[in-house]
């Protein structure tokens, strides 16, 4: 009996050392998350490495100028070192061509694993269910503390199988992009002009106003400003401010042709029709107010924070300030902007294409890496309030970007439409307000139907 028991034990053993090592294979239901990449590197509890894993290979596409390729880059390198099974295979599209790119690969059912992902884009592909819900993924990371990220930032990524804002995450914010209002300071300084105001509503459009037709110089007398006071302002940023609205979407109600609109539309094109101080058509076709900025010819421009590597190079000093405010209601506004990295539903590699969003998104060393580069606000926001406000490089005002984000942004006007025709429509025709064809009333007027219809259409 004593030497059966023994024999018994000895094949209890057997069979347990056997059932182990089936357990300990790399084998998983890639429909749900594996055991965390994350701590793949981390040693087992006996102090011996765990079991490498096997090589992967995933895709991602984005889109930028040289310098964020560049950024993404040097992320991605630090992601490959982090978790040294994944290779990535990087494609940066020229944003112009991004979006068709996208449409395209997505439709034939070979989009890369991760993607940078917009409003309208990400209303339609997750209504489409062509993109990962990754909310089982993101319940089991520990990268993941919505205490501790921009809440405007996740809900744009949220759906609930009929609407935006609600419901599972289906991507995680690349950034929140609070766009700034951006001036030239040394050019203020030469002037003798005050410089704006970086708390919201101190500084109004007139104020603006005044300061931009001291700014505006015609260097050489040939009747032709070669220095302007501003350029390429924020339409939106007016609009809002003087309480106007592009659209209702509540109720689904074009409102271009209200008061609001019209008169803040006005305003705009007057800074080039009336007051001459930002460029009219004809020279910002021969060179565009981002460049004349950059060239020092422009004392106020809109900036991003994506904009900073480029800046930091110039031989002027800027900073940034909160967009003037409306005299008509004291508030100040401006758009909030976001890209996302979704997750394409046919992955191969769900575990190891979220791994490499959650680096990007939320991991701790790769948003420093990502502000100190210059990218972006980290979406951390006890990093954004701490070691960022602290970084030492322009904008001096960075606090503006986080006010932006946390009181006066607000999603840029496509962001919740899933067919954009009816914006498109207003984009591509207002030209007629720029150049002075027709007033900001009567041609909001004559557009409000159109844009109405075409709303209706795409998106009831």
């Amino acid at each position: 009996m004593e030497r059966k028991s023994k024999w018994t034990g000895l094949m209890l053993l057997v069979l347990l050392l056997v059932l182990s090592a089936c357990g300990s294979g790399n084998v998983k239901n890639e429909a749900t998350p594996s055991e965390n990449s994350e701590n793949s590197q981390k040693t087992d509890h006996d102090g011996g490495e765990k079991p490498k894993k096997d090589p992967v290979t995933i895709e991602f596409m984005g889109h930028g100028n040289p310098d964020e390729k560049k950024i993404f880059e040097k992320l991605i390198s630090s992601f490959e070192e982090k978790y040294a099974n994944v290779t990535v295979k990087y494609t940066s599209v020229p944003p112009g061509e991004y979006s068709q790119k996208l449409k395209t690969l997505v439709g034939s059912g070979k989009a890369p694993d991760v993607f940078y992902v917009g409003g309208s884009e990400f209303y339609r592909f997750a209504e489409a269910k062509a993109i990962l819900n990754i909310q089982s993924y993101i319940d089991q990371t520990s990268l993941f503390n919505p205490d501790n990220i921009w809440k405007q930032a996740l809900d744009r990524y949220r759906y609930d199988g009929s609407k935006l804002g609600s419901g599972d995450l289906y991507a995680l914010p690349k950034d929140v992009g609070p766009w700034a209002f951006v001036y030239n300071k040394d050019l203020f300084e030469k002037a003798g002009v005050p410089l704006p105001s970086a708390k919201a509503g101190e500084w109004t459009w007139n104020d603006m106003l005044e300061a931009a037709k001291k700014l505006t110089v015609d260097e050489n007398g040939d009747g032709k400003p070669d220095q302007y006071g501003i350029g390429a302002y924020s339409l939106e940023s007016a609009v809002w401010a003087n309480g106007g609205e592009y659209i209702d979407y509540e109720t689904g109600t074009v409102m271009v042709d209200q008061p609001e609109f019209y008169e803040a539309m006005q305003f705009v094109a007057d800074l080039t029709l009336k007051h001459k101080v930002s460029p009219n058509p004809e020279a910002e076709k021969a060179m565009n107010a981002y460049t004349r900025f950059l060239n020092g010819k422009l004392a106020m421009f809109a900036m991003g924070p994506w904009d900073q590597p480029a800046f930091w190079e110039l031989p002027f000093e800027w900073d940034i300030a909160a967009w003037p405010a409306s005299p008509n209601t004291g508030k100040t506004a401006t758009w909030l902007g976001s890209m996302g990295f979704a997750i394409s539903a046919k992955t191969a590699h769900p575990q190891e294409a979220f791994d490499l969003a959650a680096f990007l998104s939320l991991d701790e060393s790769g948003q420093r890496e990502n502000y100190q580069l210059g990218q972006a606000v980290p979406n951390l926001i006890d990093m954004a309030n701490g070691e960022f406000m602290e970084m030492g490089k322009a904008p001096q005002n960075r606090q503006v970007f986080l006010d932006i984000i946390q009181d006066y942004g607000r999603p840029d006007v496509p962001s919740r439409s899933k067919d954009t025709q009816w914006i498109d429509t207003f984009l591509q025709n207002a030209s007629k307000v720029w150049n002075g064809e027709m007033s900001a009333k009567d041609w909001t007027a004559e557009i409000k139907p159109k844009m109405q219809e075409l709303y209706d259409k795409g998106n009831k």
